[in-house]
């Protein structure tokens, strides 16, 4: 009887395209390949001979942590609405799922003692490492992570001294939605932001004014309000309602306040990107998609932020040494249709 054919892989063989292949979940081809977990023999053996017929070879830094630990990593976050944990837990996931790991969530609001039982308990149930996120980078969580038994990354959130971090370049992801609007041949640009207590407002704001000089461009001194749709609708009648010349493109904070900005600017007659363009902040995909016209964004890349903690996490787990200290990921701007095309003249 001729042998069932061999998939082509373009790529080097994962775990779980062995576990595809041999009709079983991740874990359990993980368990099969490293004799651990309870299964049949016959069970066993199968996930083996797909592993060898696929050529599968093994990470090492995988094997070294799945041979010692316990196929799961915590990931503690006080984001209660998921808005930054959750693509930050699907990039976790995507980098650690091919080798076995599982990721379980704990939310610990801002609640001490809820964060110090979470943390306990994932110390009980031996997790290889901890992956701690928030709701903005300058803000600790409410729990102590500095001298556990096993290793702690910071993603989107203060870190600890000496801990190795990951955050996105909030300096960088401005400067590029400046200098959109500066292509396409916008000259009076306004900035409308969120609250001054927030470290990523002023990096954004100067970005912002660091743009325009290098344009040769009007500053105005960025507004600061609230993470709301309600202070882009307020902020466009002290844009407009002013003695200064009326901006023909505004730089927003946040998509919320960006979709304020627009739906104000409706009100007023006026079109969105005709008389004035409009770009947001966080790419936040439900809002963004839904403004009309759809908004241009910055996106944090979030997804890619978690992928890269959990990497690290992982080569921390299998022995490698990583430096400490807070690493900047690149934004990148997702163009839809609320800037328009570049201006005549």
């Amino acid at each position: 009887m001729a042998s069932e054919p061999v998939p082509i892989f373009s790529k080097p063989v994962t775990l779980r395209d062995v576990a595809a292949q041999a009709g079983v979940s991740v874990a359990t081809a993980s368990k099969a390949l490293n004799d651990q977990g309870r299964m049949t023999a016959e069970t066993r053996e199968r996930i083996r001979e797909t592993a060898r017929r696929l050529g599968f070879r093994p990470n090492s830094l995988a094997q070294s942590l799945l041979r010692r630990r316990s196929f799961t990593v915590g990931l503690l976050t006080n984001d209660t609405y998921g808005r930054f944990s959750l693509p930050l837990m699907s990039g976790i996931s995507d980098a650690l799922v091919d080798n076995g790991v599982s990721v379980f969530l704990c939310n610990v609001e801002e609640d001490p003692r809820l964060g110090q039982m979470h943390v306990d308990a994932m110390l009980d149930k031996r997790v290889d490492g901890i992956i701690a996120t928030g709701k903005r980078i300058d803000r600790h969580l409410p729990v102590d992570l500095s001298n556990l038994r096993v290793p702690v990354i910071y993603a989107f959130t203060q870190p600890d001294p000496d801990a190795i971090a990951f955050v996105s370049d909030d300096a960088g992801g401005a400067r590029l939605a400046v200098e959109h609007l500066c292509r396409l041949g916008r000259k009076r640009i306004a900035h409308v932001t969120g609250p001054a207590s927030f470290a990523v407002v002023h990096a954004r704001a100067q970005a912002y004014r660091d743009v325009l000089v290098e344009n040769g461009l009007p500053v105005t001194e960025p507004l600061l309000g609230s993470w709301s749709e309600a202070w882009g609708h307020e902020a466009v009648a002290q844009l407009f309602d002013s003695r200064n010349e009326r901006p023909d493109a505004v730089f927003c904070g946040n998509d919320q306040i960006a979709r304020g900005v627009i739906d104000a600017l409706r009100e007023r007659g006026l079109n969105v990107p005709g008389d004035v363009g409009v770009i947001g902040f966080d790419n936040w995909e439900i809002v963004a998609e839904a403004t009309r016209p759809p908004l241009t964004s910055v996106d944090m890349n979030l997804v890619a932020l978690g992928r890269e903690a959990g990497l690290t996490l992982l080569s921390l787990v299998g022995g490698q040494p990583a430096a400490p200290g807070i690493r900047k990921l690149p934004c990148r701007l997702v163009v839809r249709q609320s800037c328009g095309h570049p201006l005549d003249g």
